[in-house]
């Protein structure tokens, strides 16, 4: 805000300045206005002229180097470019020698519109093309099917369910099933002799409990990790949602909350007081043998094992279902001293834990209600059995293989933008598919705590590697812990990084001292891990949200050395086919830091030094995917092929769009960078880095007009925010062109 606030000023100094106004007497409303239309102005000749008198602090019409230095200063702080500010004389050295080639030490006006101009046209130019594509593809997009109210309703409501159908029927199977089971118990009770003294409140009590039983049940399997990761390979993923198992968990413990309110009220504010008041005689005739012939008081009914436990089933569930909140897991609530450890995963993860208590205190609630005296029609512990001898099974599991899955750490790196890369043997017997994830603990930090990382490496490579960004108070500790083991020192790279790193050359048996010991628990199934079956993929990462596909982006290159290898040796046309995998990937990175180009472009180096080949990754990871002029350079047919597989595309949201002021300096450096040294000023590689946030629609328009008939798979890794549009995209997009677009969302 501050620097957007100093380029404010000089913008006003600048206009001032034009009008010979002193900026120290301030100024009136109509000067004010003669501002405002002035900057408001969108003639390009209008807005080069403010740019230029920023610039040219003495209004001699001329501007030297180093009033070019203070501006390029100016833009990077406004846009928040630390990199930039730092190389500020470079880059105002590189504006003088394109031009001023003649050394006058000064440039002129004329001179910086040539510049300007030509770059303005060149994006104009590609700016109609798209346009031009878009409006194309809009005609078609306008069906007769759309154009009555009604019609568009069925169509729209038509296109939903063919897109959610999974969904849909299993929802919908699921409240049948409440429905179902609230309204068995609510008919059996309307017809049992407690009616005639607690009415429908006991009715609703019983239909509400019997809900809570299986929705108490269906929510332990959507976190039985193993089993939904087993049966994600199977049929019943053509029919069942797995990729939805966190959001059903979710909504399970929203049926649980609501079925235990009901229950709650049900009884404490009618069942209770009616059962209290009812007449002697009445209540000995009715409900005498169920409470030994004995009328309760409300504080007996309190004081009851089914009381006391349903009391603190309640407590302890509020308790959990309150860090279990956004606003508590991710720290956005601030809490004073000692209260503020309640917020954070940490927090989360322990109060979600004692939820292991809830069931050992429904089985005793149920044993010791008043109303059903028969065993076997005591069935909460009927509904619950299977599932929680499943998630038990699996806890077991976890501990069982802490001992094989204890690995020995190869290398350890960190980059700038505090991300932590840890490569490590694989341990006998470990398999997974690219986009899986796995948990790691590190008994340093907390002897009980895992926590979820997306795998990093591919399938066929020799290592496990993963890469965390350091959020939390448990990686922030994990982060310091491998610092002090890392050797610090300066790795001579071509892609001038900076980090620590240090690597570990030992036996499989031996393990440094100076690491921390590291557990891990997996594979666990993704949404990314089926990639193979689309034609198309398009990867979106927003900042940390690219690691799951750095394994695709490993696992592809994999696949085409394969391929070509198969080549090689005249392989039939079925092995071909078996090897062949997606045919292109899009892969678009957003980020508002440009630090975080730091860690993404070691991640992308990382990637290179996985393979012998290592010019060939560097060229395909590092020069730049979509540069048709690289391609053509090239002479390998190898390196022709990975061109034509993988496109990146990098985006920093903190610079301002194209076309404010802010950014025009900065567009003009990073133009003249890259055409002389081929690297862009933002990521220091050859990728150029796009400013502002993608024009999703537009990414749309042209993967249906690239890929017609295609069936492409969007993944997407990030905060929510984007995902509802992302969808929606392809949803639209699926339905009105050829090209059939599969929305996946991985949980972040």
């Amino acid at each position: 805000m501050a620097d957007s606030k100093e380029f404010a000023g000089e913008l006003f100094d600048a206009l001032a300045r034009r009008r010979m106004l002193d900026p120290d007497n301030g100024v009136t409303k109509d000067q004010l206005k003669g501002f405002w239309e002035e900057m408001s102005d969108q003639n390009f000749d209008s807005r080069l002229q403010i740019f230029f008198d920023m610039c040219d602090k003495n209004g001699d019409g001329k501007l030297t180097e180093d009033e070019v230095k203070e501006v390029i200063i100016l833009s990077a702080s406004a846009n928040k470019l630390a990199k930039l500010k730092a190389n500020a004389a470079t880059y105002a050295a590189l504006i003088m020698e394109e031009l001023d080639p003649d050394h006058h030490g000064y440039i002129e006006i004329w001179q910086l519109e040539t510049l300007l101009r030509g770059m303005v046209s060149s994006s104009t130019q590609g700016h109609e093309s798209n346009l031009k594509n878009t409006q194309t593809l809009a005609k078609t997009m306008i069906p007769k099917r759309y154009r009555s109210p009604i019609n568009k309703f069925v169509t729209m409501a038509a296109d939903f369910t063919l897109e959610h159908w999974k969904r849909i029927w299993i929802l919908s199977f699921w409240l049948m099933l409440n429905i179902g089971l609230f309204t068995w118990k609510f008919i059996e009770f309307r017809r049992k002799t407690a009616y005639e003294v607690m009415g429908y409140c006991v009715s609703v009590a019983k239909g509400s409990a019997e809900t809570l039983k299986l929705n108490m049940a269906l929510i332990l399997f959507p976190v039985c990790r193993n089993t939904i990761t087993r049966l994600r390979s199977t049929a019943l993923s053509r029919i069942i949602p797995f990729d939805d198992n966190i959001n059903f968990h979710k909504l399970m413990a929203i049926a649980i909350a609501i079925g235990t309110f009901s229950h709650t009220v049900a009884h404490l504010a009618c069942d209770f007081p009616r059962l209290i008041a009812c007449p002697y005689p009445k209540f000995m005739r009715t409900l005498g043998p169920n409470f030994n012939y004995k009328q309760p008081t409300y504080p007996s009914l309190i004081s009851s094992i089914a009381g006391v436990t349903g009391i603190i089933m309640i407590i302890v569930m509020v308790f959990s279902y309150t860090l279990a909140t956004h606003s508590f897991r991710r720290s956005v609530v601030k809490l004073p001293s000692p209260l503020h450890h309640l917020a954070g995963f940490n927090a989360f993860w322990y109060a979600h834990h004692l939820l292991v208590l809830i069931y050992a205190l429904l089985v005793l609630h149920s044993c010791f209600i008043y109303l059903t005296t028969t065993w076997y029609k005591k069935t909460a512990w009927m509904y619950i059995s299977i599932p929680l001898t499943i998630y038990i099974s699996e806890r077991l599991t976890r501990v069982l293989r802490e001992k094989n899955y204890h690995v020995n750490i190869i290398k350890a790196a960190i980059y700038p933008g505090n991300v932590l890369s840890i490569q490590m043997r694989k341990p006998p017997g470990f398999r997974y598919k690219s986009g899986m994830y796995l948990f790691l603990k590190c008994p340093d930090v907390s002897p009980f705590e895992w926590h979820p990382f997306s795998i990093t490496s591919a399938p066929g490579d020799p290592f496990l590697s993963v890469h965390i960004r350091t959020l939390g108070d448990w990686t922030t500790e994990l982060r310091n812990l491998f610092a002090k083991a890392c050797e610090v020192e300066v790795v001579a790279k071509k892609v001038n990084l900076v980090r620590q790193e240090t690597t570990v050359i030992a036996d499989a048996q031996v393990q440094p001292t100076s690491f921390p010991k590291l557990l891990i628990d997996g594979p666990y199934g993704a949404p990314a891990q089926n990639y193979k079956k689309y034609d198309i993929l398009l990867l979106i990462g927003l900042g940390i949200g690219a690691t799951p596909f750095i394994s695709i982006l490993r696992d592809l290159l994999n696949d085409i050395k394969a391929n070509e290898e198969l080549q090689r040796t005249h392989a039939t046309d079925a092995d071909l086919i078996k090897a062949k995998g997606p045919g292109r990937a899009y892969f678009y990175w957003v980020t508002r830091e440009q630090g975080s180009f730091e860690w993404f472009k070691g991640v992308m180096n990382d990637v290179g030094e996985s393979d012998h080949n290592v010019l060939c990754i560097n060229l395909l990871l590092l020069v730049g995917f979509s540069s048709c002029t690289t391609a053509r350079n090239r002479s390998t047919k190898s390196e022709c092929s990975l061109q034509n597989v993988i496109e990146m595309h990098n985006y920093l949201t903190s610079v301002y769009e194209e076309g404010d002021a802010r950014s025009a300096l900065i567009a003009m450096v990073q133009s003249l960078q890259h055409a002389k040294n081929g690297l862009d000023i933002v990521s220091g590689s050859r990728i150029r880095t796009h400013f502002a946030r993608p024009n999703w629609r537009k990414v749309y328009t042209d993967l249906a007009n690239a890929h017609k008939s295609a069936r492409i798979g969007v993944f997407y890794c990030g905060p929510p925010t984007l995902t509802k549009q992302l969808r929606d995209l392809s949803v639209e997009f699926s339905h009105e062109t050829s090209t059939r677009f599969h929305f996946h969302k991985e949980n972040f």
